[in-house]
């Protein structure tokens, strides 16, 4: 998707290495509780290439300079009664935001898989990116997350 500036489109081989950049840089930050191992990066990259059954990589460029990525993964809720979306990453580095690329990305998400829910999930002290999930429609879910890791 392009408009004006900004370009949005899904990963491929060549960007490889500004995906990795992209996904240190957001592992570095404050919106994740902490970093990960670095072969996760290069796990994530591996599946990317290799398929899109269960995630999507799109990555955002501002005339022409990297600007951030989004990782989106497929799903199915019954709860919701069909496919679910997550917004597992959005990223857009600090010297491009407030320019309307995740506003744009969103439009394209919804545009290019419908579906019967999108879920994502932010830090509590993250009140900009809170705002603009918002203005795109999103809401609370009053669930209570946990996990399990292997």
């Amino acid at each position: 998707m392009q408009h004006k500036d900004i370009d949005i489109s899904r990963l491929r081989a060549e960007d490889s290495e500004d995906f990795l950049s992209l996904s240190r840089e957001f592992y570095s930050s404050d919106a994740v509780l902490h970093p990960v191992p670095d072969e996760y990066h290069i796990s994530a990259l591996n599946e990317l290439l290799s398929s899109d059954n269960y995630i999507v990589c799109y990555i955002f460029r501002c005339r022409g300079t990297t600007a951030g990525y989004a990782l989106i993964v497929k799903s199915y809720s019954r709860e919701a009664g069909g496919t679910a979306i997550w917004i597992d990453e959005l990223y857009v580095r600090s010297e491009f935001r407030g320019r309307g690329i995740a506003s744009r990305f969103f439009g394209l998400l919804f545009e290019e898989y419908p579906a019967a829910r999108y879920r994502l999930e932010t830090e509590p002290d993250n009140f900009r990116a809170e705002s603009l999930y918002r203005r795109v429609g999103f809401t609370d879910l009053p669930y209570k997350q946990m996990c399990l890791d292997t």
